[in-house]
């Protein structure tokens, strides 16, 4: 859990401007690549505009990549993918984002689960984006 006492790191700004774009899903343009792209991605298909930027997180003391368990409507399960839902300092939470259960949809490749977790991001030693999606 946080504290007052936690510091941001630049991981924490990152996440703080991921957090902002996903509020701000409206804008279109994709003049950049990564985690500082200004926007997120373009509406698709059916309409929608991409309001994540899915991420990986890689554990300090190993390297490996962050897992966490979920369960989305009973089927239980582990994921590597999050959403940033908040941060405070250097302390963050995430909603666990779990693959789309309907596999004929490329373009929503993850599904909400409303599980989330808090983590101090000092055990953060990298955070990987993924392509902006579509979550609901």
């Amino acid at each position: 859990m946080c504290n007052k006492e936690c510091n941001e790191t630049s991981i924490s700004k990152i996440l703080d401007f991921i957090l902002e774009l996903q509020k701000c899903a409206d804008n279109t343009d994709l003049d950049t690549t990564g985690c500082d792209r200004p926007c997120l991605g373009p509406a698709i298909n059916n309409g929608l505009i991409f309001n994540t930027r899915p991420i990986t997180l890689y554990a300090c003391q190993t390297g490996t990549l962050w897992t966490m368990p979920y369960n989305l409507n009973g089927t239980v399960g582990e994921s590597t993918v999050f959403k940033i839902s908040k941060v405070d300092g250097n302390c963050a939470t995430f909603e666990i984002l779990a693959p789309n259960p309907e596999t004929d949809n490329p373009l929503i490749p993850y599904v909400s689960t409303n599980n989330f977790f808090t983590i101090d991001l000092s055990c953060v030693l990298a955070i990987r984006c993924l392509d902006d999606t579509y979550t609901m």
